[in-house]
């Protein structure tokens, strides 16, 4: 269930993005590295499947977001 709902949280920052026109390294590159953390998730679960792997890829993709969501919500307050 949470690999269709992760993503919506990470769509929704993106169009704020586009739309206040924020830039930044760390919102570019962070979205990018978001975007490549959840294809190796799913190619690691569509080919051997280690769980530990997947996970940590997870866990990586999912604490990149909230770090992204913080920065967002920073760089607005300011």
């Amino acid at each position: 269930m949470n690999l269709f709902e992760l993503p919506v949280l990470f769509y929704a920052p993106c169009l704020a993005l586009a739309v206040t026109g924020f830039t930044g390294a760390f919102l570019g590159y962070g979205c990018w590295a978001y975007v490549g953390l959840r294809g190796l998730h799913s190619a690691i679960h569509c080919t051997f499947n280690n769980v530990m792997l997947r996970f940590g890829a997870y866990l990586l993709s999912t604490l990149l977001l909230i770090a992204l969501w913080i920065a967002f919500a920073l760089r607005l307050a300011a």
